[in-house]
């Protein structure tokens, strides 16, 4: 793992965005930079995938305004407060359909234009509960829901400011959780399992 502490200079920074630009993660694996480290994920669990399923359906679905999603998409975002910027996969990113911000964009976009990142958690919840929250609500993204499967329980944060949001609402599983505009409904998350 290759890390960078805060003090780091900008060079050091530099030479970390560019090796992580250039690694090359095994089959099924992803890579992001977050907080000067470079972290893999492995391939998840069907679980996992269950709850996105659940997720995607219900926002095609139900939302007031149709939307269009990505499971791949690499946003960039602001990092650790040492000059460098962070690279992150949500697990599922929304943005209304309207917008086309995925069609043509590069492997690593600006997040302009997303309404909703998502994180299911997996080997290491840490990371989606505190380094991917402060990295959405700085990068602006109004609406971060975090499904947290060890605690069963789901989060959604909103109203970003600064590296990180004002206002959280929690809900147990089996609970309805209310994604406000643009989706305007209630997401159920009574298939969500740990």
């Amino acid at each position: 793992m290759l890390t960078m502490n805060p003090e780091s200079d900008a060079l050091t920074a530099e030479y970390l965005l560019r090796d992580f630009l250039s690694f090359d993660a095994p089959d099924g694996y992803r890579a992001e930079l977050l907080d000067g480290e470079i972290v893999m994920s492995p391939p998840p669990d069907g679980n996992h995938e269950s709850t996105i399923d659940q997720i995607v359906w219900q926002v095609f679905r139900n939302s007031s305004v149709e939307m269009s999603f990505s499971s791949t998409k690499g946003l960039i975002v602001p990092s650790d407060g040492s000059g460098s910027s962070g690279r992150v996969i949500p697990d599922i990113t929304f943005a209304p359909r309207e917008l086309d911000i995925f069609h043509g964009a590069p492997p690593w976009m600006d997040p302009s234009g997303v309404a909703l990142a998502v994180e299911v958690t997996s080997s290491e919840p840490g990371r989606d509960r505190e380094g991917k929250r402060r990295a959405y609500a700085g990068a602006g993204i109004p609406l971060y829901l975090l499904v947290d499967r060890k605690v069963q329980r789901v989060t959604l944060f909103s109203r970003p400011a600064g590296q990180d949001y004002r206002r959280l609402e929690p809900a147990k599983f089996g609970e309805k959780i209310g994604l406000p505009t643009p989706f305007d409904f209630p997401l159920d998350t009574a298939l969500f399992t740990s």
